[in-house]
């Protein structure tokens, strides 16, 4: 059984297609400058393939992945029909969606009601989605994975802003959290790895990229995490500058004379390692440029390290405790600095880096804390597409 998970955005179309019986991946690929030309990169155990491609719409690149998928040397299946369902991943389902959906026409119409909470992302998912209903059969099941929805038992004290309580009721105001597919897999596979049920551990899940959360998962449930309402709020990240005092918007916007949108770049896609630095988002060039003695790249990097630190500390505290605090993401499986600083002056905690170990892992599921440490410390790769695609198989009742 086959299983195909998109993720969308406005203008790129990733992709992989899951055999379900290994949980392999037999194919994967980006369709990416939809309406700008179009251009597809496809990859199999067979061979890969790298090509423009003509799609002005993402239905055009639908019809073209799966013509990546079914014919040519790397082909992977003989038609269509091999293909059980879709898994999409949908970035904001706000509290209407607790867990994962097939998708219906009510169901579009729910999310398109949402498109204020996340005007960037949830139009282009609806529109990925459409295009998918237009290309395969009204058989084929399509699911709906929500990045929300593992943090919706998250408790009203955590996710309640202190603001008028109406403006919540009125706008839906509140923390919703993100990246839940991947804090979800790595919280569960660290238990899978270490022996213990998920339902006897306390885990802090650091999702470190060029977006970044951490997330508190009390027996397998998030209870807090640091993204709210957007994935603006939270630690430094490449181009966001995460949690600030909210009385700075207001200030910039006089003494800077910009307006909303202008703002709003400013934060999202000026700030974070990028605005402290004025040089980069990318952290290996920060490493590069701080150990050549660049004082604010190394400033940007000591701002991350310290926010770890912090943000591990709170949630311990949050949860009465830690067991387990497990990396991941681009940063969280490949930056041993950054592992190691997030992690030093935490000893009171019961957390013993082994550092000799922690210099050689990138992107590999390995313990990183000393044998003897009572709070373990390991690096798991994530693996959203997994989810995405066992909740599709659970919930197409496959």
């Amino acid at each position: 059984m086959k299983i195909l998970v998109i993720n969308a955005g406005s203008s790129s179309l990733k992709y992989q297609l899951i055999e379900m019986e290994t949980e392999a991946v037999i194919a994967k690929g980006l369709c990416e400058r939809i309406g700008l030309g179009g251009k597809i990169i496809h990859k199999t155990d067979k061979g890969s393939a790298q090509y423009d491609a003509d799609f002005p719409t993402h239905q055009q690149a639908f019809e073209e992945l799966v013509k990546a998928l079914s014919t040519g040397g790397p082909a992977v299946i003989s038609s269509m029909s091999e293909i059980a369902a879709v898994g999409h991943r949908v970035v904001q389902g706000s509290d209407r969606f607790s867990a994962s959906a097939l998708i219906d026409e009510d169901m579009l119409n729910t999310l398109e009601s949402l498109n204020d909470l996340a005007p960037l992302h949830n139009p282009a998912n609806i529109m990925a989605i459409r295009a998918c209903m237009n290309v395969f059969s009204k058989d084929v099941p399509q699911v709906a994975v929500f990045d929300t929805a593992f943090h919706q038992t998250i408790p009203e004290k955590a996710y309640i802003y202190p603001i008028p309580y109406e403006l919540y009721e009125k706008h839906r105001i509140r923390r919703y959290g993100f990246h839940g597919s991947s804090h979800r897999y790595v919280s569960t596979r660290v238990a899978e790895l270490i022996g213990k049920p998920l339902f006897q551990l306390k885990v802090i899940a650091c999702h470190l990229g060029n977006g970044s959360s951490i997330a508190a998962v009390d027996r397998g449930k998030s209870i807090d995490t640091t993204m709210g309402l957007t994935p603006l709020e939270g630690i430094a990240m490449g181009t966001r500058c995460g949690s600030i005092d909210p009385s700075i918007v207001t200030f910039l916007m006089e003494k800077e004379s910009l307006d909303i949108k202008g703002v709003n770049d400013l934060m999202n896609k000026q700030s974070g390692y990028l605005g402290i630095s004025g040089l980069t988002n990318d952290l290996r060039d920060l490493h590069e440029a701080a150990a050549k003695g660049n004082k604010r790249a190394e400033l940007a990097l000591e701002i991350l390290k310290y926010q770890l630190l912090k943000y591990i500390g709170s949630f311990a505290a949050a949860m009465g405790g830690v067991d387990v605090v497990v990396f991941t993401g681009g940063i969280g499986e490949n930056s041993h600095k950054i592992r190691l600083g997030a992690c030093a002056g935490l000893e009171f905690m019961g957390i013993e880096l082994d550092e000799e170990v922690n210099k050689d892992v990138f992107s590999r599921e390995v313990e990183i804390s000393k044998p003897g440490s009572r709070v373990k410390v390991w690096v798991v790769p994530t693996n959203e597409e997994l989810v995405i695609a066992r909740d599709t198989k659970e919930i197409a009742g496959l």
